[in-house]
C-alpha cells in the first residue's frame, strides 16, 4: 500500500502587495500622492521618488502598459478599503423572514418573550412573521387569535409596519411586520397647545359717584 500523504501543516501562502520592492517592472506609469502625472519613468526612479516623499509606490493596474503605480500611504489606503468594505458587507444584508408562534390563550410572562424576540428581528433589519397556532378546536377562537395580533402590533409600532394584515391560513393565523423605516409619529404629538389670547383693552374707568362741581355732602 502506498504511505498515507502527511498533513501539511504549513501555514498557508499570503498573497504580498505589489508594493515598493515587489515590483519589478522595469518602466511603470507613475501617478504622484496628488493626482499629478509623473509620467513614463523607470522602476528606481519611480522608488527614490516615493522614498523622497516618504511614503509607498504601490502598483494599481498590472494589465496596463506600462504597468501604472501610485505613489502613497499603503497602510491608510489599506485601512481605507477594508472600512468600505465592512460597510459594504453592512449594507449588503439578506433580509430574512423570522417567524414568532404563540398560543391566543398565551400567558403574559410567555408574550412578553415573544415581544423580545421580534424586537431583536425587527433590530437586525428581518421580517417577523407571527403565527397563532390552533390545536383541535381551537380553530373556533380565530377572533381571539386576530385580537392577540393586533394587540402584538400595536406593541410594536414604534419599531415594525404591518406589511400583511392578520389572515388565516390553514390552521394557523399569520400576520406579517417589517422594519419600520420612518419613525412613529403619534396623534397626540401633532397636537400643540394654542396660546391663550391675552386681553389687551383695558375697561373703561368707572365713573365717579360724585359729580363735577356738586357742592360736597354735609
Amino acid at each position: 500500500m502506498p504511505p498515507r500523504p502527511r498533513f501539511d501543516r504549513r501555514a498557508p501562502v499570503r498573497e504580498l502587495p505589489n508594493i515598493n520592492d515587489r515590483i519589478s517592472y522595469p518602466k511603470l506609469r507613475v501617478v504622484d500622492s496628488d493626482g499629478t502625472q509623473l509620467g513614463i519613468i523607470t522602476r528606481e526612479e519611480a522608488l527614490e521618488v516615493s522614498k523622497e516623499r516618504e511614503l509607498d509606490l504601490v502598483l494599481v493596474s498590472e494589465k496596463a502598459d506600462p504597468p501604472v503605480c501610485r505613489i502613497m500611504d499603503y497602510g491608510k489606503f489599506k485601512f481605507e478599503q477594508e472600512k468600505k468594505a465592512k460597510e459594504a458587507k453592512k449594507k449588503s444584508h439578506q433580509t430574512e423572514v423570522k417567524e414568532v408562534k404563540m398560543r391566543y390563550k398565551i400567558d403574559q410572562h410567555d408574550y412578553n418573550v415573544r415581544i423580545g424576540q421580534a424586537v431583536r428581528f425587527l433590530k437586525a433589519g428581518d421580517k417577523v412573521k407571527c403565527t397563532v397556532i390552533f390545536r383541535g378546536r381551537e380553530i373556533q377562537h380565530t377572533a381571539l387569535a386576530e385580537t392577540l395580533l393586533r394587540r402584538m402590533a400595536k406593541d410594536l409600532e414604534e419599531k415594525a409596519e404591518v406589511q400583511q394584515q392578520p389572515k388565516r391560513e390553514g390552521r394557523n393565523m399569520i400576520m406579517f411586520l417589517t422594519p419600520r423605516k420612518t419613525p412613529l409619529i403619534k396623534a397626540d404629538e401633532n397636537k400643540k397647545e394654542r396660546p391663550r389670547a391675552i386681553r389687551t383693552i383695558t375697561a373703561p374707568p368707572r365713573a365717579s359717584s360724585s359729580k363735577v362741581g356738586a357742592p360736597p355732602k354735609t
